[in-house]
């Protein structure tokens, strides 16, 4: 907190040396060569020391994270390549590390693509130094990942009408493997896997407990609503009233019969069986996957539901983030409200009372000039009104964007927009979009977006249909 005060307090010399230093160190550790090209590294600094925050109400919160030495880190570089020099510790000694030449220490293949990892003292889980997103690499697997869930179009009827079939088998097991990929399929549920008991207790859906759900016959004007309560990843709560149907609400009556509140939904069910049992159905088909299309075509709907053609850039820009809106909605990606949130809205409708007044008074100057010219015919006046009249439509165009802005912004509040943006939707989908719209893809994809997305820039036609 300290180093941070004082930084604010740097001089501009001071600020321009440490990005002097920055960019040293980034063209050094930055880029690797990859099949002789060129390619940005993504997080290829180690955390330093200090206490482990967790997620939630994470068991090991307060633990110390210990430093991480050179010779605890496998470095994965070709058979060929000079073996790098490891720094000094504080003695002086050259401390070893450990070199791993294209072979991973869990697969023993040469396939893996991470640069360097090491395991943390926390949970003693890997850590990786991967390829940046805008890599080549990175891209073609984002297009693998979008071209699986498009091919799940053509067989998800017969998935959906397999999943609804056993509602009514005889084997509990079936029943509770149909209930649990409705869940997935229709509320984009994460399939969940088992933990144990040091780390946070989150779940998804194949290890929802019966304490996790309720059944109301009745709720509102809805009949059969599942209530939904649990802490999903990153210990996000997820709280949704859902109406499902009937027969899954039986089913669910049944699975919950003698149980207890900590015992098992899906007792009969685990994560790496329901995979197994997709992977027969579609190569490369996983409950992720799922998540995936219902989250491109829910964009897709939306945006032909809320675009209108003869609207403005700024208001096809808020219907864009509606849409994508309506996906983080379905995939749970919450945020705290930011703090800084009261203050940047405030700041907002105080331009935008200040443009309001900018526009009244320059319509009474436009009102004026008319009743000048109507007096005078003078070419100065007309000139005058033309201008005036140009400034009254600029101020007014940007009182609008103000004002969808801050539309924005309230809607959003709680939503997060740029996991579902990165992670879940095709890029194509927004990108044909943009070109059908007329919108610049600047609008809704910043910088670094725009480098993870290139190939979908390339590829993307406007008729392009997921």
């Amino acid at each position: 907190m300290v180093k941070a005060e004082e930084r604010k307090n740097w001089t501009k010399e001071q600020k321009l040396e440490l990005k002097k230093e920055n960019e040293a160190i980034l063209n050094e550790y930055g880029y690797c060569l990859m099949d002789g090209h060129k390619q940005r590294v993504g997080n290829f600094k180690i955390e330093p020391p200090g206490l482990f925050r967790g997620r939630g109400d994470h068991p090991k919160q307060g633990k110390f994270k210990k430093r991480i030495l050179p010779k605890e880190v496998i470095i994965n570089i070709g058979e060929g390549a000079k073996v790098p020099e490891p720094l000094k510790d504080t003695n002086g000694k050259r401390l070893l590390t450990t070199i791993r030449y294209g072979v991973s220490s869990f697969y023993k293949t040469y396939v893996v693509s991470w640069l360097a990892c090491w395991v943390e003292n926390i949970q003693g889980s890997y850590k990786y130094v991967m390829l940046n997103p805008t890599s080549r690499l990175k891209g073609e697997k984002d297009w693998q990942k979008y071209e699986t869930a498009r091919k799940l179009k053509d067989c998800v009827k017969t998935i959906r009408s397999d999943y609804e079939r056993d509602w009514k088998s005889k084997e509990m097991r079936l029943r509770q493997r149909g209930v649990a990929l409705y869940f997935i399929d229709k509320l984009a549920l994460r399939a969940g896997h088992e933990k144990d008991e040091e780390t946070a207790d989150t779940v998804g859906c194949c290890s929802l407990r019966v304490e996790h759900i309720k059944l109301h016959e009745e709720w509102e004007d809805k009949e059969n609503v599942v209530e939904f309560d649990f802490l999903g990843k990153d210990s996000v709560r997820y709280w949704n009233f859902v109406p499902v149907e009937k027969k899954v609400f039986k089913n669910l009556n049944i699975f919950m019969k003698a149980k207890q509140g900590g015992d098992d939904l899906f007792d009969r069910l685990s994560t790496t069986s329901l995979n197994k049992y997709l992977s027969e159905l579609m190569d490369g088909l996983t409950a992720k996957v799922f998540r995936t299309y219902n989250a491109s075509m829910t964009l897709q709907d939306q945006l032909n539901k809320l675009t209108e053609s003869e609207e403005n850039v700024n208001s096809k820009v808020l219907s864009y983030n509606r849409a994508n809106r309506a996906v983080a909605i379905l995939c749970n990606h919450q945020r705290s409200v930011p703090k800084t949130f009261d203050k940047s809205m405030s700041n907002l409708q105080n331009k935008i009372t200040e443009k309001k007044k900018a526009v009244k008074e320059t319509k009474k100057e436009v009102k004026v000039l008319k009743k000048q010219l109507k007096e005078s015919k003078e070419d100065k006046t007309i000139k005058q009104l033309e201008k005036k009249k140009a400034q009254a439509q600029r101020l007014e165009d940007q009182l609008f964007k103000l004002e969808v802005t801050a539309t924005d912004k309230e809607e959003n509040k709680e939503i997060a927009l740029g996991t579902s943006k990165l992670n879940y939707l095709d890029p194509r989908i927004t990108v044909a979009w943009c070109k059908k719209h007329e919108v610049p893809v600047e609008k809704v994809y910043n910088k670094t977006q725009r480098e993870k997305f290139a190939w979908a820039l390339d590829m993307a036609e406007e008729d392009f249909v997921f």
